[in-house]
């Protein structure tokens, strides 16, 4: 037997394709498998503090559309530094690290040497922190490394692809006792976090029930020869059907609702449309003989889902980035005494309002969630949720203060990809929700929600 090589990135992908849609729960074969956990083997990271770093350092692995619009988001921040930068592209790397350069800062170490490069980079003494911005098959290996090398790690999404991922990142995360965060998580919004402080205030009574979405036309981009590196991001639309994004409107909702604060996902249900229109942009704008032409497209052109909670809430979600719409993740919340709906914003609440009308969110400012009176919007990202996201994790590691979002919120935000690919597969079928914190939802500890310092 020949000796063994290092896995590269295009045999990730190839092996990827090969799975196909119906291993998109790791070997989960059957519905009731999907709410198994594995035996616990270190300690619940709940509550845990980051330890106190005056000046936090943060490693950056990948730097093409994401990573490249973080890294002068998180230079504007007191006392954050980036010391070290990776990506598979030379280029890349060097014009990002021009951008550390030119803000007045130290070069940083840049990692270009191949697929793996990224092991060196999480192996420094001088990064505290590893940022997560690579094609979705490397998020799970690349956060596993990072967190054994001893360093605290923030993912973009998703997370993990499968039920294997988010469990393994668990219980990664649990004996190595480093922090393994969902980044990009549409909580720190200005309109999020407003509702989520009358929620806690009991503006809408006793919540019911809320909706979230990811309803984005992509088209464009998904068929870019340069937008995504290699395409890879077209190439899930050919392996699964499902929910393939859930986080960006099912973070919001589990924070209004308290998740793993209180309350639980218990199971979902999912259901996709045919998937047509991926296939119809091609038809009418890739010319004859293109690659793309080789490909067949599996994923619904929309993926609904219905969560059930522990408490007997429900929660509405969508993904859907095929056909012509607004963006929007609906952001919905409904309860006793009233309810609020973005895109547009609005809000009806009892005594309020009455005659049936729609009032201004804007009347609620008085409502906003301290980072935004004190500190947003900042220089942007996403209209200023993705500043005052990185603002608030380098507050907690500056202070030694627990994440607002741990790995168990993480977890659970992500399961619906691979659970939803189980509920497509078995005609909508409800399929069990993992318990991703082993029966310590209940444990009252600081969210989203948080107290100013």
């Amino acid at each position: 037997m020949g000796e063994r090589r290092p896995v590269s990135r295009r045999d990730v992908l190839r092996s990827a394709a090969v799975a196909g849609v119906g291993l998109g729960v790791a070997g989960t074969a059957t519905v009731e498998a999907a709410a198994e956990a594995p035996k616990a083997k270190g300690r619940p990271m709940i509550g845990v503090p980051f330890e106190a770093h005056e000046s936090p350092r943060f490693g950056i692995i990948g730097l093409g559309n994401r990573g490249g619009g973080i890294l002068p988001l998180l230079l504007e921040i007191p006392g954050a530094r980036v010391t070290a930068l990776c990506d598979i592209r030379p280029d890349f790397a060097a014009r990002a690290a021009k951008v550390v350069t030119d803000a007045g800062r130290p070069e940083p170490a840049v990692y270009t040497a191949g697929d793996h490069d990224y092991e060196n980079l999480c192996a420094r003494d001088d990064v505290d922190f590893v940022y997560v911005a690579t094609p979705w098959e490397w998020h799970t290996q690349m956060s596993l490394t990072a967190m054994r090398r001893g360093k605290h790690v923030g993912v973009e999404v998703p997370m993990g692809l499968t039920l294997e991922d988010l469990w393994t990142l668990v219980d990664t995360s649990e004996r190595t006792r480093r922090h393994c965060i969902q980044l990009e998580n549409c909580c720190y919004g200005q309109n999020e976090m407003r509702a989520l402080r009358m929620a806690h205030e009991g503006k809408f009574g006793q919540l019911l029930h809320g909706s979230g979405a990811y309803l984005h036309d992509l088209r464009e981009l998904l068929f870019s020869k340069t937008y995504y590196e290699d395409q890879w991001r077209r190439r899930f639309h050919t392996r699964y059907n499902g929910d393939l994004y859930p986080t960006h409107g099912l973070g919001p909702v589990a924070a209004y609702m308290d998740l793993h604060r209180g309350d639980r996902f218990v199971r979902i249900t999912s259901m996709s449309t045919p998937a047509l229109g991926l296939a119809d942009y091609r038809a009418a704008h890739m010319p004859e003989g293109d690659p793309t032409w080789q490909e067949r497209y599996v994923k619904g052109d929309v993926t609904m889902s219905l969560i059930q909670t522990e408490l007997g809430r429900v929660i509405h979600l969508v993904h859907g980035v095929s056909n012509p719409h607004p963006y929007s993740r609906l952001n919905h919340l409904a309860g006793t005494r009233g309810v609020f709906e973005d895109y547009p914003p609005r809000i009806y609440l009892e005594p309020d309002h009455s005659n049936d009308e729609w009032a201004s969110f804007d009347d609620y400012a008085d409502f906003d969630h301290w980072l935004w009176t004190d500190v947003g919007p900042g220089p942007g990202g996403h209209g200023g949720m993705d500043y005052i996201m990185l603002w608030r994790l380098v507050q907690c590691l500056r202070l030694g203060l627990p994440p607002d979002i741990d790995v168990y919120d993480s977890a659970a935000w992500n399961a619906p990809f691979p659970l939803s690919v189980l509920s497509v597969k078995e005609k909508g079928a409800p399929v069990p929700f993992p318990d991703f914190t082993r029966g310590r939802w209940q444990t009252p500890h600081p969210g989203t929600d948080s107290e100013k310092p």
